[in-house]
């Protein structure tokens, strides 16, 4: 079994930016349906998988922002005129054998977590389709994330090359440093670089709050006083791999 998992907020929202002269509103909104297809064509043409699914987040609720109500407000709200095209897209991926899921209060990603594990447990492979940096905690040797739009499979080597860590350890690594682009602030004052070295030291977030005594200077005192923000983003970074989809790996043959 081979699935391909398609991060669809990720990659509907990346074509949607690229698609520019497109003044009528119907013309824009037909070319973003068909530029999306195209895309799905492509990375199934691409990948061949026995299994397909398109996963979108919940736009009303969001578990992650009941536990911080700053999440992700720095970013813009998908534009209106892309919300009104959704079903039309998820439509079309359908006629092409290709089902959208949707769970309430749960992102793409933690769908994509919980059932890129399920396919693992049951032996088979997966390759995430998307750019988001919060699968790499994902890769394994049955996992593998694919960015679509530079043709590159984003493996264990590459983590550890971008990052300075295994992809075991990357929540641990951005819990300490925070992730800006969701508004989670981490500890202040410490850097990719100096995490990296600080887990590579002690292994993981856990080990390294429990020798905290043994850590000098600056660092020490940094980590003490941002204790309750690392672990809050730890909680936010982490993928939820035990949502109930509610559907059948079965459903998700491709073609089928």
């Amino acid at each position: 079994m081979l699935a391909l998992l398609i991060d669809g907020p990720n990659l509907i929202r990346r074509i949607y930016a690229g698609i520019s002269g497109y003044e009528e509103d119907g013309a824009y909104k037909s070319r973003v349906i068909e530029s999306c297809l195209s895309s799905l064509s492509r990375a199934l043409e691409v990948h061949q998988p026995s299994h397909a699914l398109c996963a979108m987040d919940d736009r009303e609720k969001s578990w992650r922002r009941n536990l911080f109500s700053k999440y992700k407000k720095n970013r813009k709200p998908i534009p209106s005129d892309l919300v009104e095209i959704l079903g039309q897209i998820a439509q079309a991926f359908y006629d092409k054998g290709v089902l959208t899921i949707e769970v309430s209060e749960f992102e793409a990603d933690d769908l994509i977590a919980t059932i890129s594990r399920k396919i693992e447990k049951a032996g088979g492979f997966v390759t995430i389709l998307s750019t988001d940096k919060g699968f790499f905690q994902l890769i394994s040797n049955s996992i593998s994330v694919y960015d679509h739009f530079s043709h590159k499979f984003r493996g264990r080597d590459y983590v550890k090359q971008k990052f300075g860590v295994e992809p075991e350890q990357l929540v641990d690594l951005l819990s300490l440093v925070g992730d800006a682009s969701a508004n989670i602030i981490g500890a202040r004052g410490i850097g990719l670089q100096t995490g990296a070295k600080l887990l590579a030291e002690y292994g993981s977030l856990d080990s390294l709050f429990d020798s905290i005594d043994e850590i000098e200077g600056m660092h020490r005192n940094r980590l003490r006083s941002s204790e309750k923000d690392v672990k809050l983003a730890r909680q936010l970074l982490t993928l939820c791999t035990d949502v109930s989809v509610g559907n059948n790996l079965k459903e998700f043959r491709y073609p089928p």
